[in-house]
C-alpha cells in the first residue's frame, strides 16, 4: 500500500512539471511569445528569457510565434504569460480594432515596458523605385494578413495616395521577403523590427539593398494621423554599404504579462531584464537600447502593478491596473 501511494505521489508530481505549474526544479514555468527566427524578438527573447530565469526565481521558455497579434492571443487563451508586441498593435487589441476587429478586444494583459524601436523598414532591390508612390503596380511584400507589419504598410501605402489595389501584394515573412528579393520574385518589402535586422543585414551583405526613406511632409502626414508613430532615423552604416542616414518612422517593441502573474514576480522579472542591461547588451544589440524612459515614455496603456512598482523605485510613474 505505501508503495502504491508512493507511486501515486510521484505520477502526480510529474503531472505538475508537464503542466508547466511548476517546474521541477521548483520554479514555476512561463511561456514567453517571441516572433519568427529570423527577427529580433525571437533572438532577443531568448536572450531575455534566459535572465528571467537567472535572477526572477522563475523558469522562462522563449519560443518562436507569428508575432504580436499571435502573442496577445495567446495570453488572452492562457497558453503563454508573457511575449513582444508592437505598440501599435497592443493598442488595436486593447480597442478590439484592425488587426482586432474581428476577435474584439482582448485586455487580459498589462505592459512590463517598451525594450527599443522597432523600425519601419521599407527594402527594394530595384533603383528605379526612390519613393513609396514608386510602389504602384510594383509586387511588394506587406507580411501576413493583420500583422503589425501589414498595418504599418497600409498606413504608409494609404500616405502615399495608395491602397493595396495599387500594389501587388504578397503576404511573407521577413525571411522569404529577404529571399523573393534576391530571386527578384517581389520589388520590394516592408519590414518592420529593430535595426539592423538580420534578413536584412544577410540580403545588404550578399546582394546589396536599398532603404526607401520615410521623411519630410510625407512622415509628418504619417504621425499627424496615427500617434503611435514616432520619427526615427537608421544612421549610416547600420548596414552594409549604406553610406547616409535613412529618415523613417517606428513604433516601440513592448513586452506585456499576463495580468494575473503576481506582483512580486513581475516585480522582479523587471528588475532582471534593467537591473542587468549592460551584461544584455553585451549579449544582444537591442540591449544598449534599454533605458527606464523608453520603456515607459509614450505608453498609453496600463503597467502591471509589479512593473509600475519597480518603476517608482526608480523615480518614475507610470499608471497600472490590476
Amino acid at each position: 500500500m505505501k508503495k502504491f501511494f508512493a507511486r501515486c505521489i510521484a505520477i502526480g508530481a510529474a503531472i505538475a512539471c508537464v503542466a508547466g505549474l511548476v517546474g521541477c526544479g521548483g520554479k514555476e514555468r512561463l511561456m514567453m511569445g517571441t516572433g519568427g527566427t529570423a527577427g529580433t524578438y525571437y533572438a532577443y527573447g531568448g536572450v531575455l528569457a534566459q535572465y528571467m530565469t537567472n535572477y526572477a526565481g522563475v523558469k522562462v521558455t522563449a519560443v518562436s510565434t507569428d508575432a504580436s497579434k499571435a502573442n496577445i492571443e495567446s495570453i488572452h487563451d492562457g497558453d503563454y504569460q508573457l511575449g513582444f508586441t508592437q505598440s501599435d498593435v497592443m493598442q488595436y487589441g486593447w480597442d478590439g480594432s484592425k488587426a482586432f476587429e474581428s476577435e474584439g478586444a482582448m485586455q487580459d494583459f498589462r505592459v512590463l515596458g517598451a525594450l527599443y524601436p522597432e523600425t519601419v523598414q521599407l527594402i527594394t532591390m530595384d533603383d528605379s523605385i526612390k519613393d513609396v508612390s514608386q510602389l504602384k503596380g510594383k509586387s511588394v511584400s506587406i507580411g501576413a494578413p493583420g500583422s503589425g507589419v501589414y498595418f504599418n504598410a497600409l498606413d504608409v501605402l494609404d500616405a502615399a495616395g495608395l491602397s493595396v489595389d495599387d500594389i501587388k501584394p504578397q503576404y511573407q515573412s521577413f525571411e522569404d521577403s529577404k529571399e523573393a528579393l534576391k530571386d527578384g520574385k517581389i520589388d520590394a518589402a516592408f519590414i518592420v523590427a529593430g535595426a539592423p535586422t538580420t534578413a536584412i543585414t544577410e540580403l545588404a551583405t550578399t546582394n546589396g539593398v536599398s532603404l526607401i526613406p520615410i521623411s519630410g511632409d510625407f512622415r509628418d502626414k504619417i504621425l499627424e494621423a496615427d500617434p503611435y508613430y514616432t520619427a526615427l532615423t537608421i544612421p549610416a552604416g547600420t548596414y552594409p554599404k549604406q553610406d547616409e542616414d535613412i529618415e523613417t518612422i517606428t513604433v516601440k517593441a513592448v513586452m506585456i504579462v499576463d495580468k494575473n502573474l503576481s506582483e512580486d514576480l513581475v516585480y522582479k522579472m523587471t528588475a532582471a531584464i534593467f537591473d542587468h542591461k549592460d551584461d544584455i547588451a553585451a549579449e544582444n544589440a537591442k540591449g544598449e537600447l534599454l533605458s527606464l524612459e523608453e520603456a515607459t515614455e509614450g505608453i498609453q496603456l496600463p503597467f502591471h502593478v509589479g512593473a509600475a512598482r519597480y518603476y517608482e523605485e526608480n523615480g518614475i510613474t507610470v499608471e497600472s491596473e490590476k
